[in-house]
């Protein structure tokens, strides 16, 4: 399922940050006219309430989640950091003027729809109490943080080849890739039910059109797709079947203690030393996304450095 980028990012804890704690607003009884809310959290001219925050805090937590009172407090504070450095980079695309356009949320709005099941991504809102309004408007937001990061920090960052070469003599081990199968599975609740699919598929209908509208496994959005797995990280019972069957044969049903299950498997790879060239690609992406980690923390540090966070803890 996608994830949008900002959120993947790891955080700093929150000993790292230098926080000014205190009351942020006074409360003058005098007037007659009601005072504004007190702000939990000030980064710069940004402000966050503590019914705000409290509101953000309740969708990171499971349904009917029950937390001790040192947990809670744990994760409070964890959460916290994320607010503020949401705060820093969305303070930062009002600076460069940064916007998302409606065709943008509305791609990302559909490719991120058709990940779900049908029906699954209204439950989803469900579960997590939001409207579809308040969900595309964190999607517009998060949308917004990926083009900041990507702009002012990404844009700058590039693999060179001897990057790659080095990381290549120093994980030679990585590249030794073990025998190896792709495969598509169709899982059942019954022997019933699967003895009749079997016959379906050997009448020559497709085992991905089956897996969709039959399968019980997680894998049948995606037709069955195991994609490609080596001998041991899947049960014993299936090595043998998959591991055994040519490419494009059918196995007969398979019992475990999941239910019945039909393989297909679609390619067998025998184990191989990778060669740079077939090892390059993985090998940038691999490089690319330590940089980008580290670029990003090196980033948000230096915008807490220039920025003026206040943090008024007495009401937590």
């Amino acid at each position: 399922m996608r994830k949008l980028f900002p959120r993947n990012l790891k955080i700093l804890a929150v000993a790292g940050l230098a926080f000014t704690s205190g009351i942020l607003y006074g409360c003058d009884q005098t007037k007659q006219a009601a005072a504004p809310p007190r702000a939990l959290i000030r980064v710069d001219a940004r402000t966050i309430t503590l019914d705000q925050f409290r509101e953000e805090f309740k969708k990171t937590l499971q349904p009917n989640q029950t937390l001790s009172k040192q947990e809670q407090s744990e994760l409070q504070r964890t959460f916290l950091v994320r607010l503020i450095d949401r705060e820093l980079v969305l303070a930062e695309a009002d600076r460069l003027q940064a916007t998302v356009t409606p065709e943008e949320i509305e791609a990302a709005f559909n490719q991120y729809h058709q990940d779900y099941p049908a029906g699954a991504f209204e439950e989803m809102l469900q579960e997590k109490r939001l409207t579809l309004e308040q969900w595309r408007r964190e999607l517009e937001e998060s949308l917004l943080m990926e083009k900041v990061v990507r702009r002012a920090v990404f844009s700058r960052l590039q693999v060179e080849e001897p990057e790659i070469q080095a990381y290549y003599d120093e994980h030679r081990e990585e590249f030794d890739r073990p025998e190896q199968v792709r495969a598509r599975q169709l899982v059942v609740a019954t022997e019933e039910e699967g003895q009749r699919i079997l016959g379906l598929l050997r009448q020559g209908q497709k085992f991905e059109e089956l897996a969709r509208r039959h399968s019980l496994s997680p894998d049948a959005e995606q037709g069955g797709d195991l994609g490609f797995f080596a001998r041991g990280e899947m049960p014993p019972e299936f090595d043998e079947v998959v591991f055994s069957l040519p490419v494009g044969r059918l196995s007969d049903l398979v019992k475990s203690e999941y239910g019945y299950h039909l393989f297909l498997v679609e390619e067998h790879r025998q184990a191989k030393h990778l060669p740079l060239d077939e090892a390059r690609e993985t090998i940038r992406r691999s490089v690319m996304a330590a940089k980008e980690e580290a670029a990003y923390q090196d980033w948000l540090r230096e915008l807490r450095s220039q920025a003026r966070i206040e943090v008024d803890w007495s009401q937590l």
